[in-house]
């Protein structure tokens, strides 16, 4: 029986990786690299350098695939996800062939697989009619570099934490982590919470801002468009809460 990994990598600094997932990799047969074309090179290459630093096993091998895009024109986001995800298991398909007998392979996902990514949900299309083994591998996630980056905890004493996309964001009744926000939507919350936003957490080129929503907003929307120009993609979330005092 094949073996899959899917192996948290953290939130983009290469030491954020756990001894646990090194030893994951180092127990691979193929190493997966997802490309998303040449504007987004930079995150295979983070995920390249992670290899250089830790893989130790002469005998694995990295073999890279093209991610396609989701139709975002497709009106109903149900469906245009459940048909990315389609595409993505029959690439994941032929990847697996790659795989030799008995062997593993991973998956290297950005953060935690369980957080807001689907390799786990693509993998078990597959499983109905492959079996195949599956062990996950937690990593740092973007919420915990934010909150470590800004050097505060996540949670407040006898309060909950809710964590949603941009898509979903409404009233903010509790502390809410905002995840996948291509939309901006913190321009039409509460101008008087206050934000903690990062952008390439861990990275060499983090962005870090925080204060009340209202004074900062713009702010952050024109450092997002900046960036995004500058490295032709982005991945930032941010924290809004309630001020206190």
């Amino acid at each position: 029986m094949k073996t899959i990994l899917i192996v948290g990598i953290g939130a983009g600094h290469p030491d954020h990786i756990t001894v646990q997932a090194i030893k994951a990799l180092n127990r691979a047969d193929v190493l997966f690299i997802p490309e998303k074309g040449a504007d987004k090179a930079e995150l295979a290459d983070l995920r390249r350098d992670i290899l250089a630093r830790h893989l130790a096993n002469p005998n694995s091998r990295s073999l890279a695939y093209a991610v396609p895009r989701r139709d975002a024109a497709n009106p109903d986001y149900g469906a245009g996800v459940d048909d990315w995800h389609g595409a993505l298991a029959d690439i994941f398909r032929t990847l697996i062939a790659e795989i030799p007998e008995n062997g593993a392979g991973a998956f290297l996902v950005w953060g935690d697989p369980g957080l807001y990514d689907s390799t786990i949900r693509i993998l078990e299309r597959l499983r109905a009619d492959t079996e195949l083994a599956v062990e996950i591998v937690p990593g740092i996630t973007a919420i915990q570099a934010l909150t470590a980056a800004h050097g505060i905890a996540l949670n407040r004493i006898g309060e909950p934490v809710h964590i949603t996309t941009g898509r979903q964001l409404g009233p903010v009744a509790a502390d809410t982590v905002v995840m996948l926000d291509g939309r901006t939507a913190f321009l039409d919350a509460d101008p008087d919470l206050e934000i903690f936003w990062g952008a390439y957490l861990g990275t060499p080129s983090q962005i870090l801002l925080s204060g009340r929503l209202g004074d900062l907003a713009p702010a952050i929307a024109a450092a997002r468009k900046a960036a995004r120009a500058r490295h032709g993609w982005i991945m930032d979330t941010y924290l809004l809460r309630k001020r206190q005092g």
